[in-house]
């Protein structure tokens, strides 16, 4: 790559960050620098896993072992956000690997997709991505939800309801609240969003026609996987014997 347009990214990215840090330092918001640290992190990861594709992209062996990482980081990512990390590790590795897995088999098994390792990378780490995101809001809608009403919990408890149908109704509206993202993007693409996998998709060389069927194909993934993933999450963390505190983020 030339040592020109690695200077005008840095130089671009750097202040993009900047701009970022400044606005939630100014507004006094917890962790200002989270921002850069994420981005700092990504640049190592992208550069790293850019690397590691090159020698893995033809092996299905390989392919499988990155997708499992992918999974494994990002149910840690999800429980470490979720305020119990040792508790809800493994729930996050289930909803997030289980919904991913069952939306991803579809779509191969339909014949939608060419099932091969590009493929099964592009959509595999798309949706499992997708899924960490939701079940992170899920598990914190969940204990929000609960914290805010939980005199009705209560209510339900002394009535002799079980713990999980105490807060069933707000499990509910917790899994409706963390698929709204999804649903808003689904919504929305073609009209205020343009989705990576289709600007990727054309410039790898596809008509404009197939990016947006491979496209339309990502969402119904991301929205499948997301809706079981916050199922999964909504439903085994909803059961709560005491009042849960509230994250601050």
């Amino acid at each position: 790559m030339d040592s020109d347009v690695v200077l005008r990214t840095a130089v671009a990215v750097a202040i993009l960050i900047a701009i970022a840090t400044a606005v939630m330092s100014s507004l006094r918001i917890p962790a200002p620098w989270a921002p850069a640290v994420a981005i700092a992190r990504a640049a190592v990861q992208l550069a790293a896993l850019s690397l590691i594709l090159t020698g893995i992209i033809a092996s299905p062996l390989w392919i499988a072992v990155a997708l499992l990482v992918m999974c494994v980081a990002a149910a840690l990512v999800s429980a470490q956000r979720s305020g119990e990390p040792m508790r809800d590790a493994p729930l996050m590795l289930l909803a997030i690997g289980g919904g991913a897995a069952i939306a991803c088999s579809i779509v191969f098994a339909t014949g939608a997709l060419e099932f091969s390792s590009r493929y099964v990378l592009a959509l595999g780490a798309m949706t499992v991505g997708n899924a960490m995101s939701i079940a992170t809001l899920t598990a914190r809608n969940v204990r929000r939800q609960t914290h805010d009403h939980w005199s009705e919990v209560e209510g339900w408890l002394a009535l002799g309801a079980t713990p999980r149908r105490s807060t069933l109704e707000l499990t509910r509206r917790s899994i409706a609240e963390s698929l709204i993202p999804s649903i808003d993007q689904s919504k929305t693409t073609g009209l205020v969003v343009l989705p990576g996998a289709f600007v990727g998709a054309i410039f790898g060389g596809l008509s404009p026609l197939e990016a947006g069927r491979f496209q339309l194909i990502v969402l119904a993934a991301i929205l499948a996987a997301g809706a079981v993933t916050a199922a999964v999450v909504a439903l085994r963390r909803g059961s709560m014997h005491q009042k849960p505190r509230v994250l601050e983020r």
